[in-house]
């Protein structure tokens, strides 16, 4: 048992690094299990298909996403400082990618989003799911700091998917101009958006 789930675990390592590498289309079986050093039969004894080792990277990726966003969102820091923790974590994944490869990966979900989303029905229902689950995180933090009158927006639904819409362009735009620097605004875009002051100690470091 120990083998064969390490056989698993290392298909999933293998794919998640070459679909963010180069995206899924390109990829073939062949190419995952030579990456993974796994026999080719190991691949469809754990997956049907290539559909679905990607809805299982999917799945995986997802899975460490979730814990370290309820981590950051579910603290007891101020519903704004948790929304600019999650900036600045994202922020620093982005950054740390980029010194180990080279350039930045950018959201695996948008990836994926844009390159999967009118070919496979199943991948795009569960991106769909996925950015949901993350809306109504931001959406819980965003009515804490309503009811505090930290901010002035009233549709918190609305308010919670246009900062996950943010957070996701600003990724995108770091990835395309291979640029950190690009998620720098996503701060003050946020307080815009949620129509909240800029703390007094970040305008003075401005």
């Amino acid at each position: 048992m120990g083998r064969t789930s390490d056989a698993r675990n290392k298909i999933l390592s293998a794919a998640q690094a070459l679909i963010e590498l180069r995206g899924y289309s390109a990829l073939g079986v062949a190419e995952i299990c030579k990456a993974a050093g796994v026999p080719k039969g190991s691949f469809y004894y754990f997956f049907d298909s290539k559909e679905a080792l990607a809805l299982a990277v999917i799945d995986e990726h997802w899975a460490a996403q979730k814990q370290a966003w309820t981590r950051i969102l579910g603290s007891d820091a101020e519903p704004l400082q948790r929304l600019r923790t999650l900036f600045e974590e994202t922020e620093a994944t982005q950054r740390a990618g980029q010194q180990s490869c080279g350039t930045v990966s950018g959201c695996m979900f948008g990836n994926l989003t844009l390159e999967m989303s009118n070919q496979t029905e199943s991948i795009r229902e569960r991106l769909q799911e996925i950015f949901e689950a993350q809306v109504d995180m931001v959406e819980s933090v965003v009515a804490e700091a309503l009811a505090r009158q930290d901010v002035t927006v009233t549709d918190t639904r609305e308010a919670a998917r246009a900062v996950v819409a943010q957070l996701e362009g600003q990724v995108l735009f770091a990835k395309l101009y291979n640029s950190t620097q690009r998620l720098g605004p996503l701060w003050a875009n946020c307080l815009a958006l949620l129509g909240a002051a800029a703390p007094r100690e970040a305008v003075a470091a401005v």
